[in-house]
């Protein structure tokens, strides 16, 4: 037996008797044994593996998963630098449900005197080979789910703002019961609350969700049912994949509210449900639409408010028909009095508005006839000034003025003005006007003789 051993355990002190009748070595210690066996483990080949990755739990130091095919599983780890080299080199870590190739060896932990041991497939890298059977064989599920148009069925159910019964389907030990009842209690919510308790992990899981959900709705009359569990891996939260329990939900006449795992994690039932939530306080929540608690604190203090305002609308009221019956003359008499003394105040003001309209208006008119006769006493003296200041800045510009300076108007054949050489020269013959009068000239080239 201890062949495999390179140095065999010495047997226990104080056990050396062992087992009477036993053709076996020993007793030794576990220690040293397990100690041997781990040396064993590790000296085997160095192998690769390929299978389907699931129950992914990270930790401080390392990273524990299984890896699983139709045959079997074997727990794998892998050491955290490791992990995150490899998810370096592959662009991102590895999710649950993929297909991958593992390298590595056998190892054992031997335990302690306080700590429990464990096999493990030790990881030294690892390549992801594609989506695994499983991942696979939900998404073809969920396609076919909603091809036949059962993905869509519960979310076309009104929910109840406060319903009166509430169906809850979860496992009897679970967290998740403790969660509902304080997010319901939180929300003052006083109504009916049903049980189903059903295992919410392992194969036999969804046939009896699938029971409870017949069950609740037969017995209870619940308008609502939530469907609750804690968080997991992906092969936990299998079950709420199943397809018989989908179609169930889907079929149902009263809206489920699905609240499986964290929120991360998707099953097929967050897809069937009328409402997906991540936790299953948020599935109470959801389920009851309105703050009971606070719903009945605004209540009491809206009937406060309209009981005092109708206390003191009554009192009012009845004072004034009060005021109104012990002497409803002396009021009409004073209202009449003080209407008399409007009218006197409206007369008065009238006839001062009259009066003040009429006293501007000549004033006003007083103005504007001095404002006219000024204005015309300022054009009369102006006028000829301005007329003669116009005279004289046209003579200026006379070109008569000009000739009688000196100057001459070099002009054409036919009297108009040429203002540079080359005009004159095309003209050959041209008129020179002086002041006193105009002469004839003829314009010389350089080819023609001097007259």
């Amino acid at each position: 037996m201890l062949g495999w051993m390179s140095t065999p355990p010495s047997p226990a002190a104080g056990a050396r008797a062992g087992i009477p009748g036993s053709a076996l070595a020993g007793p030794f210690p576990v220690g040293e044994y397990a100690a041997a066996l781990r040396g064993k483990l590790r000296s085997l080949a160095r192998v690769q593996l390929v299978g389907e990755l699931v129950n992914l739990r990270p930790s401080r130091a390392r990273v524990y998963f299984e890896l699983r095919d139709a045959g079997g599983a074997i727990p794998c780890a892998a050491w955290l630098k490791d992990w995150e080299a490899i998810s370096a080199r592959a662009g991102g870590p590895p999710a649950e449900g993929m297909q991958i190739v593992v390298a590595g060896g056998c190892d054992y932990y031997p335990g302690s005197a306080t700590s429990s041991p464990g096999f493990s497939f030790a990881v030294s890298d690892l390549r992801v080979a594609g989506e695994g059977d499983l991942l696979a064989r939900i998404d073809r599920l969920r396609k076919q789910l909603d091809g036949e148009g059962l993905l869509e069925l519960q979310k076309r159910l009104a929910m109840p703002l406060l319903p009166r019964t509430i169906g809850v389907i979860t496992g009897e030990g679970g967290k998740a019961r403790d969660d509902v009842r304080a997010a319901l209690g939180r929300r003052g919510w006083a109504g009916r609350l049903i049980w189903g308790f059903a295992p919410v992990q392992d194969r036999h899981a969804a046939p009896a969700i699938s029971r409870a959900l017949s069950d609740l709705l037969a017995v209870g009359q619940a308008e609502v049912v939530i469907v609750a569990r804690g968080g997991g891996s992906l092969a936990d939260l299998l079950c709420f994949c199943d397809e018989t329990l989908c179609r169930t939900v889907a079929l149902l006449g009263v809206p489920v509210i699905a609240s499986v795992g964290h929120h991360t994690d998707r099953t097929l039932l967050d897809d069937v449900a009328a409402v997906s939530c991540s936790t299953p306080t948020h599935a109470a929540e959801a389920a009851v639409g309105v703050d009971c608690k606070r719903a009945r604190i605004g209540q009491a203090a809206a009937a406060a408010r309209l009981r005092d305002h109708g206390r003191q609308a009554v009192l009012s009221r009845a004072r004034l028909l009060a005021t109104l019956s012990r002497a409803p003359a002396a009021h009409v008499e004073r209202q009449r009095t003080r209407l008399h003394q409007h009218l006197r105040e409206i007369r008065a003001s009238g006839r001062r508005r009259i009066e003040s309209e009429r006293s501007l208006t000549g004033k006003r008119a007083l103005v504007l006839k001095r404002k006219a006769d000024s204005a015309l006493i300022d054009c009369r003296r102006r006028r000829p000034q301005e007329l003669e200041g116009l005279a004289l800045a046209l003579a200026g510009h006379d070109p008569q003025r000009t000739l009688e300076r000196g100057y001459v108007l070099v002009q054409s054949p036919a009297g108009e003005p040429l203002s540079s050489a080359a005009q004159a020269r095309a003209a050959d013959e041209v008129g020179l006007r002086f002041a006193e009068g105009t002469v004839p000239a003829r314009i010389l080239h350089d080819e023609d003789p001097p007259a």
